[in-house]
This record gives structure tokens, C-alpha cells and sequence, in this order.
């Protein structure tokens, strides 16, 4: 499915998450993987100290040689690229370069994430990626490569449908379990709105309607799916779930929800990378 992967690297220990996780996924699905550290030049910094350059490129070379290593001690050869520049860009385009179907990333837990608001290089680069972005949060001790459970947030959108269509090609090949959530939005907690009988039985309908779209889009893959309807906020209620069902992986667009939630990542796409601790993987 992923058969050339690129890892950003940055020698952290959520970067060296990022590893081990593909190193798992090729040691049970087949595929190759090169290790990408991007640094940054700054023609002002080292104009004052012309070391760091070459400096900083021998650190980079050092970490990615010892995830090397530890990729080849799992079984797994990797190649490393280290480039000059914003690693966001550098790790976009080696991925457009090499023609890689996946990119991973490792990134900080609760507090760290948030940096994502600052425009981190995860959020940057899940914007601009030319393929999926899979973030790892957690240091992986026990990686498998497989996803028993997976979770999509899904509400009908074209980039639900392209997440939930990943899920399933996902639950194929290692018979996993897929749910798909549907959150029906809380608008009068948003603005001056009175939801009558009428009102919620028109959600409610709307959101049965679209767990069927969910339910063929799946069947089509003869991919049997479990759905859910909740209400309330969606980020929270997909991390409710996804705790709750002790999910291996959210696989979700990387839009926001629709309507009053709706925006590029900063919304319900940020909020679940923040609060929950399983891999979020971001389809394009």
C-alpha cells in the first residue's frame, strides 16, 4: 500500500517513534524508507559563525546514521538524506522527489502539539504534503505495523470518503476493524438557534443518511464497518471514541468538519492530533 515512505527526522525521541513505526509497517507489509533531516540556513547566523553550517550537517548526519542503524538492527535497511533548508520544505520535497506515497512524522505530546498553532513543521508540512502524513505521538515500544482498530470521522465530505476509503484498504490487509463517527454539530451552541423536534429529527435523519453513504462506500471494498452517531463537538467526541475503543489509529482528512467547524488544519484535524495519544493518519 505504502510502498516508499519518508520520515522527517529531527533525532528526538518521537522522531525515532517515527522509525521504529515504519520500520514495523515494512517488516509486515513490505516497502522502503528513507530518512530525511532537514536543517535550517540562516545567511545572517552563519555569517557570524561559518562552522555551524558544516557543524549542524555532521550532527544531522550522526543522528540519521544511528536511526539507521537501529532501522537495520529491526531488520530493516534505510536509507538517510540530509539537505540544507526549512525542514518543512525539505521533507515536502523529497517526498514530492521520490514519488513517496507516505510521510511520518513523530511530534510531541499534549503540550508540545500545540506548537501546531504556531505553524510547527508537522502542521506545515500536513498542508503541503503531496501524500498522507501519519503522526506518530508516543514512542513505540511495541509496534507491530498493524492497526486492529481504526477510527474515521466522517461526515460525507469528499475528504472523508478519501479517508474512509484508506481505512478500508487499510482493514484489508490485516483484517482490522473499522468505525466510522458522525457528530451531529451543536449549532445553538454557536449562535442563536432553537432546536426544535422538528430540527432534531432533521439532523438526526441527515446523520443517518450519511452513515449509509458510509456503510456502501465500504461495501464497495467488501469492507464490513461498524458506525456511530454522537453529538457535540467533533474533535472531542472522535478522541472520546477513540479512547474509548482502545483505537490503534484515526485515519481522517485534513480538512475540518463542515459547516460552523470548517477550515484547513487549526481545526478539528489540529484538535484530534492534540489530544490523542494513537497515530492520526492525514489522507489526501
Amino acid at each position: 500500500m505504502y510502498e516508499k515512505i519518508i520520515i522527517g527526522y529531527d533525532d528526538s525521541a518521537y522522531s525515532l517513534a517515527a522509525v521504529r513505526e515504519v520500520v514495523a509497517w515494512i517488516n509486515r507489509h513490505s516497502g522502503t524508507a528513507e530518512i530525511v533531516h532537514g536543517f535550517y540556513f540562516d545567511e545572517e547566523e552563519f555569517g557570524i559563525k561559518p562552522d555551524l553550517l558544516k557543524l549542524r550537517a555532521e550532527e544531522g548526519k550522526k543522528a540519521c546514521l544511528r536511526a539507521q542503524e537501529m532501522a537495520a538492527g529491526l531488520g530493516v535497511a534505510m536509507d538517510f538524506s540530509i539537505r540544507e533548508g526549512d525542514p518543512h520544505d525539505v521533507i515536502v520535497h523529497t517526498a514530492q522527489e521520490k514519488g513517496a506515497g507516505l510521510i511520518v512524522l513523530g511530534t510531541y505530546g499534549r503540550r508540545g502539539i500545540k506548537r501546531l498553532i504556531m505553524g510547527s513543521v508537522t502542521a506545515k508540512v500536513i498542508l503541503d504534503a503531496p501524500c498522507d502524513v501519519l503522526v506518530v505521538k508516543n514512542p513505540c515500544d511495541d509496534c507491530t505495523g498493524r492497526y486492529n482498530r481504526i477510527l474515521v470521522p466522517f461526515d460525507g465530505s469528499p475528504l472523508s470518503r478519501k479517508a474512509l476509503d484508506t481505512a478500508c484498504r487499510l482493514a484489508k490487509l490485516d483484517r482490522s476493524q473499522v468505525t466510522a463517527l458522525y457528530v451531529i454539530p451543536r449549532y445553538e451552541e454557536m449562535m442563536d438557534f432553537l432546536k426544535t423536534t422538528g430540527v432534531k429529527n432533521s439532523l438526526r435523519n441527515e446523520a443517518e443518511n450519511i452513515m449509509a453513504v458510509a456503510r456502501n462506500l465500504a461495501d464497495g471494498q467488501a469492507v464490513a464497518i461498524r458506525t456511530e452517531i454522537k453529538e457535540g463537538s467533533a474533535a472531542d467526541k472522535t478522541v472520546e471514541a477513540a479512547e474509548h475503543k482502545e483505537t490503534d489509529m484515526i485515519v481522517m482528512g485534513s480538512h475540518g468538519w463542515r459547516g460552523f467547524d470548517k477550515s484547513i488544519i487549526g481545526s478539528t484535524a489540529e484538535r484530534v492530533i492534540m489530544a490523542t495519544p494513537c497515530p492520526v493518519l492525514i489522507t489526501r
